[in-house]
């Protein structure tokens, strides 16, 4: 059997307070690699906080491309390594025989996914290239609600609040009310959790649905969250110019900067409703 996820890690550290130095005891977040595989080849190895992996290697296999809908994914299961290494640690997905990835182009895509230098314009036309649809474009929300929404985040990232050290993604109805929240190391596997989530229980499209993420909107949020067809992307801090630019391209509501009373909207103004009056 594989072990019970563990998401926080408990150590001893010295702390520095004003002269007086002390031991005490410290929540970490955790941090694991999680391997995933489609039949007995590996695909891809993610850091990430345990706990969802199931919903992450969903979350993943759908925002990647490699499957469209549920019903593609004919097992999904925890996997015991033939040498007993990383227990706990590898998820095995049997997928549909027309969904069966190329293993050679897909290692020369995820390896250029992970690295710092790619290139914007093969980005986009990657996305392009997956002729997907724009979100709902009869979407809207109010201003009102939407301020609201990140102090309804944080007051049930119960991890972050032990450790401090965890991103969150979170998917509200229209009217605010919560539908689902995952927390992870990586801002993009949260939301890979997230969308896994609404995939294996038949939610998606997400076209009446707000994404809201901490940190900032990247260009990777932007292209899952369209993928999963959500038509509203709002983060705490800024989005990146790649993510702009993908979300006027394909339509989608991006908002930035939500703290408080106030946000910035770089893409999409028409969904929100209940907007002030320009200046």
């Amino acid at each position: 059997m594989p072990r019970k996820a563990r998401s926080v890690d408990l150590t001893q550290v010295s702390e520095w307070d004003d002269g007086t130095l002390r031991r005490k005891d410290d929540y970490l977040a955790a941090e694991e690699p999680l391997e995933i595989r489609v039949g007995e080849d590996p695909l891809s190895v993610t850091m990430r906080t345990p706990g969802h992996d199931r919903e992450l290697a969903a979350g993943f296999l759908f925002t990647e491309g490699l499957i469209q809908r549920r019903e593609q994914i004919l097992k999904l299961e925890n996997a015991e390594p033939q040498d007993g290494a990383n227990r706990g640690n590898v998820i095995q997905a049997e997928l549909a025989p027309e969904a069966a990835p190329d293993f050679t182009r897909m290692k020369r895509h995820f390896f250029a996914a992970s690295s710092c230098g790619i290139c914007g314009k093969a980005s986009i036309d990657s996305i392009r290239s997956r002729l997907l649809a724009a979100p709902n474009p009869a979407f809207r929300l109010d201003a009102e609600i939407l301020v609201r929404l990140p102090d309804a985040l944080r007051s049930l990232q119960n991890v972050f609040e032990r450790t401090g050290g965890l991103h969150a993604a979170a998917l509200f109805d229209p009217s605010g009310n919560l539908q689902v929240l995952r927390e992870d190391i990586g801002r993009h596997n949260a939301v890979d959790k997230v969308i896994g989530w609404a995939l294996l229980e038949g939610r998606l499209p997400l076209s009446d649905s707000v994404l809201l993420v901490s940190g900032r909107g990247g260009f990777e949020i932007v292209q899952k969250a369209i993928v999963a067809g959500v038509p509203v992307v709002a983060s705490v801090s800024a989005p990146s110019s790649l993510a702009v630019q993908l979300a006027r391209e394909l339509h989608l509501t991006l908002i930035g900067f939500l703290r408080g009373r106030r946000f910035v909207i770089y893409a999409g103004e028409q969904r929100l409703a209940g907007n002030a009056a320009k200046k």
